[in-house]
């Protein structure tokens, strides 16, 4: 007779606290679109009669128990740290949850992105815990060089990635390429997924009107930081305002260190009132500027290490078109329904969102493909709790 599987999650900034509760009572946590991937554990540990211990970075502790879970939020310390103080900061991560997945007696780590640096997670096979990796940002850049601290850290970690880890959750095809480049081709098995979506969110967003419009809206929607490309954005509304090119308006929603920045700078360009900052806005909220909108634009800057980008596959099923480059790794999914710039191309991000607004049988033609390539965003058999599933009941039958 197999042991029960015992796992801990260790997560990175979510509200596993808000999940749980949610998830309890059958319902989806409404804070995002997207379905937390905490509610897709816990969906797992009660299909497989698994104890699960979730452990999720945080600004505030907050815990709770039941009787198959143990659900903490975990504050970090030296949240900001950079240089030599980030790397101790995220050996002691490591080292705190070794401790606290001895104390709950785990077999089974399953380890987000950034919780820790990879290389400790080495630890835990040594003392025999199986090792999944969950992987939602590429390794490194695509398009930079990597930096000192990197090259070594993934050297470190290239045994984790070659034999160390069950198995591998991969939200895209850019992390496997890369994956397989660190380990040369050798490697546990790798499963990809997608964010996973709930149909009816996206099936009272109107189609948008593109012929009864006196203007042409392009959402982003993200972090308000530099690296997103927000300022980016904020060229291209001064490059139409010099053009005199008032009926194209932008809908930043959104919060982070540069909100504030970036509505003074389109009050001091005088754009502002074709350059709308909303701020934080709700899932009521977000539905209704989709509703609004004609376009997305996701101008993320190479210097920024994505992994998928919810965002584009959220204007693909709200049925808008949408402009990016591939920084974002999404965009390889759905080629037909966006238009592609090369990365940290203004002026190619600003000539795209033209196009959208100028040319409407290239605008309806992107439109038509978002409904043909939505539904594999509905798959759930593509899911991130699938993928995990898959890969515990192949330990469970080891144990």
């Amino acid at each position: 007779m197999s042991k029960p599987l015992r796992i801990l999650y260790a997560v990175a900034p979510e509200d596993v606290i808000e999940s749980y509760n949610y998830w309890s009572q059958g319902k989806d946590a409404p804070s995002q679109v997207s379905v937390f991937f905490s509610s897709q554990f816990y969906e797992v540990c009660k299909a497989l009669d698994a104890k699960g211990y979730v452990i999720a970075q945080s600004s505030k502790k907050e815990f709770l128990q039941s009787e198959r879970f143990t659900v903490e939020r975990r504050p970090v310390p030296f949240s900001k740290a950079s240089g030599i103080i980030y790397h101790l900061r995220q050996i002691w991560c490591g080292l705190w949850l070794l401790s606290s997945a001895l104390r709950f007696r785990a077999n089974v780590v399953v380890a987000d992105t950034g919780t820790t640096h990879w290389f400790v997670l080495s630890l835990f096979h040594w003392l025999g815990i199986r090792v999944i990796l969950s992987l939602h940002c590429v390794l490194w850049c695509k398009y930079l060089p990597l930096r000192l601290g990197e090259k070594i850290t993934f050297q470190l970690s290239r045994p984790l990635f070659s034999s160390q880890s069950q198995a591998m959750l991969a939200v895209s095809r850019d992390i496997t390429q890369q994956i397989i480049q660190l380990t040369e081709g050798k490697h546990p098995p790798i499963f990809e997924f997608f964010p996973t979506y709930r149909p009816f969110y996206f099936a009272d967003i109107a189609e948008p009107d593109t012929k009864n419009s006196d203007v042409f809206r392009v959402l982003f929607a993200g972090r308000i930081e530099t690296d997103k490309g927000v300022f980016d954005l904020l060229e291209i509304a001064k490059r139409f305002s010099f053009e005199g090119r008032k009926d194209i308006i932008f809908d930043i929603c959104g919060e982070g260190s540069e909100l504030e920045s970036l509505r003074f700078a389109a009050q001091e360009s005088g754009v502002d009132a074709s350059f709308i900052c909303h701020g934080y806005c709700t899932k009521s909220q977000m539905k209704e500027m989709f509703n609004k909108a004609h376009a997305v634009i996701v101008p993320t800057r190479t210097e920024f290490i994505e992994g998928f980008n919810r965002v584009v596959s959220e204007s693909i099923l709200a049925g808008r078109p949408a402009v990016t480059s591939s920084v974002c790794p999404a965009a390889f999914y759905v080629q037909e329904a966006i238009i592609e710039v090369p990365p940290n191309d203004v002026k190619a991000y600003g000539d795209a969102v033209l196009k959208l607004c100028d040319n409407l049988e290239l605008y309806e033609q992107k439109r038509l493909a978002c409904l043909r390539v939505r539904e594999q965003f509905y798959d759930t058999t593509k899911s991130w709790g699938m993928g995990l599933k898959h890969i515990l009941l192949a330990i469970q039958q080891e144990l």
